[in-house]
């Protein structure tokens, strides 16, 4: 589904992306793993248009998408929900969730919109109420929400447990379980490293810009000399 090679980005004159090569297949969930500043979400604003590939290729579904403006990359079915929630603060829950139908999914709009509030309650609770005021657990909800209201082939999950309260990033795994559990291919970018490998099939750890281990999850979490080397476990 997505297959990069070789891909290198970065700001200004330096590189900090430095020759990823990533696949993520349909219907898998795939986590991206390291510490801060390793370039993980460089790598998202690379897959979802927000800046340029300097080298290698971006292939979704088959078709080049290096380089494309975000609006196609969103049309064409890849959807990149970033860190830090990045909500409307003074328009509702509810518009809130429509607007991630603009690209993409109007024709399904009323049905995304009973899937999301059956998915997430708390949001159909609070859908007339302004989404600066609900809680950063029900905030991250609401962008989740608001990605799969484009009705994405692939969604990019950027940091979604991060700030979370420990009793919320359960719930937010197992939310985001639930979403995986429908056939929707998921690549999950986390600093939360135990329990992404419990929810992933594949696992890639990045260090420096670059690719340092790739393979099943459960080997990596079952390897002591790996967690210790790049995860700091």
């Amino acid at each position: 589904m997505l297959e990069v090679r070789g891909l290198v980005a970065g700001y200004g004159g330096t590189d900090v992306l430095r020759g990823i090569d990533l696949d993520v297949a349909p219907g898998e969930i795939v986590a991206v793993l390291g510490a801060n500043g390793v370039g993980k979400t460089t790598l998202n604003r690379a897959l979802s248009g927000l800046i340029a590939p300097r080298a290698g290729t971006i292939r979704f579904l088959g078709e080049a998408i290096g380089g494309r403006n975000p609006a196609a990359i969103v049309s064409a079915g890849l959807i990149h929900v970033p860190e830090g929630r990045r909500i409307f603060p003074n328009m509702s829950v509810r518009d809130n969730l429509v607007l991630g139908s603009y690209r993409r999914g109007k024709s399904g709009r009323q049905a995304n919109l009973e899937r999301i509030f059956t998915l997430f309650p708390r949001l159909r609770e609070r859908s007339a109420q302004a989404a600066g005021t609900l809680s950063g657990g029900e905030q991250q909800m609401l962008a989740i929400g608001r990605g799969l209201m484009g009705e994405p082939k692939l969604i990019i999950l950027d940091e979604p447990s991060l700030g979370l309260s420990p009793l919320l990033v359960e719930e937010m795994f197992t939310l985001i379980a639930r979403i995986a559990a429908d056939g929707l291919a998921v690549m999950l970018v986390e600093q939360n490293v135990v329990q992404s490998l419990e929810l992933a099939s594949r696992a890639y750890v990045m260090e420096n810009g670059r690719i340092v281990v790739a393979g099943p999850a459960a080997e990596i979490a079952a390897d002591p000399a790996l967690k210790h080397a790049y995860l700091g476990l």
